[in-house]
């Protein structure tokens, strides 16, 4: 029990004292602390008192990632969590891994234990060659939903986004302004709605402040898997071809690319400058530290929280998208583009 109250503690703000009052009932708590406490319990999954269980609880409220070794995952799902909490809900975390449950299965089983309502992050409604029918058949249900990154205009739900294109001009935008002039983007597979935004953002960026036309900037794209290893696949073809610097579509592919400059004896950024994506915990103390463009994963997850109670409460938002302006932080590993491109030999 107190490795429980140490946790519980932490993740209220409380003292353990306080959460030991609040657990076996005792006065003198302020109403604000004791929810605190009570919301704690539920996002750590431990399992209410049952005096302290509430009475006609708001419900449960599902949640499909698609994995959590990217940590912008449980970032968002921290933030949406919490918020469910503070609103009566019960979140409950369903996570797609490879050879596990699909969305469809994760969704099956949430609709069979009468959640209030679904949010999906990053789900099959982001890849364009995905069947959305599986998104009416669930509206059939009468289960309100919401759909974070990755807009498809054939859904009728309503979206919580970042803005893909605006990202890759800010990253393109710092690394033109320091001198680079051949500048790579790697990026996940084609057929995801964010991926086709960032390409899209990086192209226009490129011919607005270096004159390239799609055809040539098109020839500095590379496909790949948004991890570490596809990151360094991905960077370390577009370094072969004369890149001095590179954008990626996540910190965990910038971390790769960091390893494919290493692998090759370049120094970051004495000789390339890397661009992550998403900002996630940690990256700040990389080696360099990472300059990235942060999602607001805190104004997402609540506004994903509060557009799914109004559904939730009959007052169901319209099908739109509400997108969120990201921002570059820099760091360490951009520098100024001092030497002439690279070409491959």
């Amino acid at each position: 029990m107190t490795a429980r109250l140490v946790d519980i503690a932490a993740q209220a703000g409380v003292s353990e004292a306080t959460v030991s009052r609040v657990l076996n009932g005792k006065p003198g708590v302020a109403a604000a602390t004791r929810e605190s406490v009570l919301a704690a319990l539920d996002v750590l999954g431990f399992e209410r008192p049952p005096r302290l269980r509430q009475r006609g609880s708001a419900g449960l409220v599902g949640l499909i990632t698609p994995e959590l070794d990217n940590p912008i995952f449980p970032a968002l799902a921290q933030v949406i969590a919490q918020s469910l909490t503070r609103q009566g809900y019960t979140p409950v975390l369903a996570t797609q891994t490879p050879g596990g449950s699909t969305e469809d299965e994760l969704t099956e089983m949430l609709v069979d234990r009468g959640v209030a309502g679904i949010i999906f992050v990053s789900g099959l409604h982001a890849d364009t060659t995905a069947d959305l029918g599986r998104y009416e058949a669930l509206r059939g249900k009468g289960v309100p939903f919401v759909l974070v990154n990755g807009f498809s205009a054939q859904v009728r739900a309503p979206f919580v986004s970042t803005d893909d294109r605006a990202a890759a001009r800010l990253a393109v935008t710092h690394l033109a302004s320091l001198g680079h002039t051949r500048i790579g983007l790697a990026v996940g597979p084609r057929r995801f709605v964010p991926v086709l935004r960032k390409i899209e953002g990086f192209q226009l960026a490129m011919r607005e402040r270096l004159g390239l036309p799609a055809d040539e900037s098109g020839e500095l794209i590379e496909h790949s898997l948004y991890s570490l290893e596809g990151g360094q696949a991905a960077a370390g073809t577009l370094i072969d071809k004369g890149c001095t610097a590179v954008v990626c579509a996540s910190d965990m592919m910038a971390l790769g690319a960091v390893r494919a400059a290493r692998e090759r004896g370049l120094e970051v950024p004495r000789d390339i400058s890397v661009v992550g994506f998403d900002d996630s915990p940690l990256i700040a103390f990389t080696d360099p530290p990472l300059t990235t463009v942060r999602q607001p994963v805190q104004a997402m997850g609540q506004a994903a929280v509060r557009t799914l109670l109004e559904e939730i409460g009959g007052t169901p938002a319209p099908h739109s998208e509400f997108v969120f302006l990201p921002e570059l932080v820099v760091r360490e590993s951009t520098a100024s583009g001092r030497q002439e491109d690279r070409r491959s030999a």
